[in-house]
C-alpha cells in the first residue's frame, strides 16, 4: 500500500511560532516526512523555511538570535497602516533563501493570508516566498499590509490560524496541526510593584529581553539612528512598569496580543471542530510573549516535546 500523503498546518503564534522548528525535526528524527507543508503567519515563516531546505539555516540563527538582531529587524514607520515597515524582514528571508518561486519548491507549499478589505481567506501558492510570507505575517497593528496583485493583504491568523482546511484541499490524507495559541486565554498579568533601578551598564555579551532592563541593554547597543526609532518604538509598546491591585499594567503588545489570542482561540476552535486534523499538537508556551523571539531555544524544545508525546498516535496513522 502506498504511504498517505502527509500534510502539516502550522498555526499562528508570533514568538511562539519558533515551537514549529522543533516539530519538524522531531518528525524528521522519527521518520516522519510531511508532503504538504501550509502556514499561517509565523508557521508560513518556518513552513516556507521547511519547504525550501533552509530548516537548518534558520534554526541557527533563532537559537542565537539576541533581542538586539530582533530589534535590528524592526524598521519603524509609523505610515502605512502599521508601526513597522517590514523591509529589514523581507531582507532576513531573502538571506535564508526563500527569495525563490514557491512553486518550484521541493515540497508543496502555501501560506495563508487575509485580505483586508473583503476579509476574505487568500491562498499563496505562487510568487515569490518570501512576500508571501510578509503578508501571511502582516499582523495588523504592528506590520504594514502588504500589496499583491492589487488586494492589501494582512495576517492570515484572522481567517485561518490553523490552516488544516488548505492541507486538505492540496491532497493531504493525514494532516498534523500544530496549534500555539490553545492555553494562552485568560493569561493574568501578576506582578508587584517595581523598585527604580539605574539604567543598566552595557554588556555586548548580554542578551536582553524585550522588557525593562533588558530593553534598555538593548537600546544602549544600537547604533544611534535605529536607537531614536527603537526608543519610540519602545515608547509605544512597551509597559511603563505600573500596577494595579498586584497586576501589571498592560503594555500595547499585551493588549494586541491577548485581544488577538482571544480572537483567534474561538476562529480555531470553530474552524477545528469543522475541519479537524488527525493528530492535534498542543506546545505549552503560555509564558511566551508576542515579542519573545529571544527565547527561540525554549520553544523548540517545546515544539519537540509535543512530537514525542503525540508519536504513537502519529504512527497508527502512519
Amino acid at each position: 500500500m502506498a504511504r498517505p500523503r502527509l500534510g502539516i498546518a502550522l498555526g499562528s503564534g508570533s514568538a511562539r511560532g519558533w515551537a514549529h522548528i522543533g516539530v519538524l525535526d522531531a518528525l524528521a528524527e522519527a521518520g516522519i516526512a510531511p508532503d504538504i507543508v501550509c502556514g499561517t503567519s509565523i508557521g508560513a515563516l518556518v513552513g516556507a523555511a521547511h519547504s525550501a531546505g533552509h530548516l537548518a539555516k534558520l534554526r541557527e540563527w533563532v537559537e542565537a538570535a539576541t533581542w538586539r538582531e530582533i530589534v535590528g529587524l524592526l524598521d519603524v514607520r509609523l505610515t502605512g497602516g502599521g508601526l513597522i515597515e517590514g523591509k529589514e524582514l523581507l531582507g532576513f528571508l531573502n538571506g535564508l533563501g526563500l527569495a525563490g518561486p514557491i512553486e518550484s519548491q521541493p515540497l508543496r507549499f502555501a501560506a495563508v493570508a487575509t485580505e483586508l478589505a473583503t476579509g476574505r481567506e487568500i491562498w499563496l501558492q505562487s510568487g515569490p516566498m518570501h512576500e508571501a510570507v510578509r503578508a501571511s505575517a502582516a499582523l495588523p497593528g504592528l506590520f504594514s499590509p502588504v500589496l499583491r496583485d492589487g488586494k492589501w493583504l494582512v495576517d492570515g491568523g484572522l481567517c485561518n490560524p490553523v490552516p488544516v482546511s488548505v492541507c486538505r484541499a492540496l491532497g493531504a490524507d493525514v494532516i498534523i496541526a500544530v496549534n500555539l495559541n490553545g492555553d494562552l486565554v485568560g493569561r493574568r498579568f501578576e506582578t508587584t510593584p517595581p523598585t527604580p533601578t539605574p539604567t543598566p551598564t552595557p554588556s555586548p555579551s548580554s542578551s536582553p529581553g524585550p522588557g525593562g532592563e533588558g530593553m534598555a541593554r538593548a537600546l544602549a547597543q544600537l547604533p544611534a539612528a535605529l536607537r531614536d526609532q527603537a526608543e519610540a518604538l519602545g515608547a509605544r509598546l512597551f509597559p511603563n512598569g505600573g500596577a494595579r491591585n498586584g497586576l501589571a499594567s498592560p503594555g500595547y503588545f499585551d493588549v494586541l496580543a491577548n485581544s488577538i489570542n482571544i480572537m483567534q482561540d474561538q476562529i480555531t476552535r470553530t474552524r477545528l471542530a469543522g475541519e479537524p486534523p488527525h493528530v492535534l499538537l498542543l506546545p505549552r508556551l503560555r509564558d511566551m510573549a508576542l515579542m519573545d523571539f529571544h527565547r527561540g531555544r525554549e520553544a523548540i524544545a517545546e515544539g519537540r516535546a509535543c512530537v514525542e508525546q503525540a508519536l504513537p498516535a502519529l504512527r497508527r496513522y502512519l
